[in-house]
């Protein structure tokens, strides 16, 4: 039996617990009831089970959802639409999200994969002083993804 304070009040019957919690004005808890003797706690059960909740609610507003956003490449990008992108990619990166880049091979293009691994590899080169790979560019059916991941600030 431990009291409302944590102080140590010995092993007694369940009967002579609930009718020191009664007596004190709080409730009897089971904290360990597989232990032998059971642990049983004197306390104010409803404060406790509010406390938790604020708790809760505090870690839940803390908690930040990250967001896999998307930049989509064509295998022939110009200077200017690929210096476009790279900096959306950074801006959704230093808001603490994960890029997913990929280019979609059409046609003819099939047959040239290493020309978009070399535009992957460059976008990766443009961004790595906000983000890191976390998944290197590789082929799936006619798309080639690559993850990119925000550097964790220290």
């Amino acid at each position: 039996m431990i009291g409302e304070d944590g102080a140590q009040l010995g092993v007694m019957s369940a009967k002579e617990a609930q009718a020191l919690a009664d007596e004190r004005g709080f409730d009897l808890v089971k904290i360990a009831p597989t232990a032998v003797p059971p642990v049983c706690r004197i306390m104010d059960y409803g404060k406790y089970r509010f406390e938790q909740a604020k708790k809760e609610k505090e870690a839940r507003k803390n908690q930040r959802l990250v967001e896999t956003k998307e930049i989509r490449l064509s295998l022939n990008i110009d200077v200017a639409d690929f210096n476009t992108k790279a900096r959306h990619a950074m801006r959704f990166l230093q808001e603490g999200n994960k890029v997913k880049v990929s280019i979609r091979f059409r046609g003819r293009e099939m047959g040239h994969p290493e020309i978009g691994l070399d535009t992957m590899n460059r976008f990766a080169e443009t961004c790595s002083e906000l983000g890191s790979v976390e998944k290197p560019a590789k082929m799936e059916g006619r798309n080639m993804l690559m993850f990119l991941a925000p550097k964790t600030a220290k």
